[in-house]
């Protein structure tokens, strides 16, 4: 697939998702380059219809496009609670488990996400996998000692690499963290491998979203369709 027909994809999702959200509503927005066409719709929706709507942002870069649309962003620990929210994802296989983090937004990803009322995934239809895994495995670790936690990684077979920028320096979180990608190929065990990175010492969170997630809507080139979990 193409870059023209997967973003023509994704922005179809992101359009999709936009009617989700109503006069009133706290909605949590991702991060990434679906959820751009989503907050374009938003954008859209507020200048010419009206729609009044109250948006808790994953990371700074959304929170700047939709402030750009006059879209009201306030602070997660400014509300009591988030209706709904609408992110991207890298991978989400058929349990409804996926890998998040491939934007490095990972950590307020989550935040926002376990905050919210109902989750929901707009993705093209290459993200939907059999099995997680083949998309590398973020994991967001501070960076004292990131040497170390790279080192016990390697020893486990997770082959870890450090996420670096164009310049071949460490790229860094909204937190100031570094990402540790994990090249697993495949996770037959996200539940347990999930577990293992969480209790790692230096490991602030890892980019398994684990049945997480109410709904997907998958851009596909017949038009977007709905994936409902049913176990949520």
């Amino acid at each position: 697939m193409d870059k023209a027909e997967q973003d023509r994809l994704k922005k179809a999702a992101g359009i999709e998702a936009a009617k989700l959200i109503q006069d009133g509503m706290i909605a949590g927005l991702g991060t990434g380059s679906t959820v751009r066409f989503l907050v374009d719709e938003l954008g859209r929706r507020v200048q010419e219809e009206g729609l009044k709507f109250t948006g808790v942002t994953t990371s700074r870069r959304t929170q700047e496009q939709a402030e750009g649309y006059g879209i009201k962003i306030v602070n997660i620990d400014d509300v009591d609670h988030i209706d709904i929210t609408i992110d991207g994802a890298d991978e989400v296989d058929k349990n409804f488990n996926g890998i998040k983090g491939g934007g490095a937004a990972l950590l307020w990803e989550k935040i926002v996400a376990i905050n919210s009322n109902k989750v929901v995934w707009i993705v093209d239809q290459s993200k939907v996998v059999d099995t997680i895994g083949k998309f590398p495995l973020p994991v967001e670790v501070i960076p004292f000692g990131n040497g170390q936690v790279i080192r016990k990684f390697e020893a486990k077979g997770y082959k870890p690499t450090l996420r670096l920028d164009a310049e071949g320096k460490p790229v860094l979180t909204d937190e100031n963290d570094y990402v540790v990608d994990l090249h697993l190929e495949r996770i037959d065990h996200p539940q347990e491998l999930a577990e293992d990175l969480i209790h790692t010492v230096g490991v602030v969170e890892h980019g398994l979203f684990l049945n997480m997630v109410d709904q997907v809507i998958v851009g596909d080139p017949a038009g977007p369709r709905v994936l409902t979990n049913p176990n949520k």
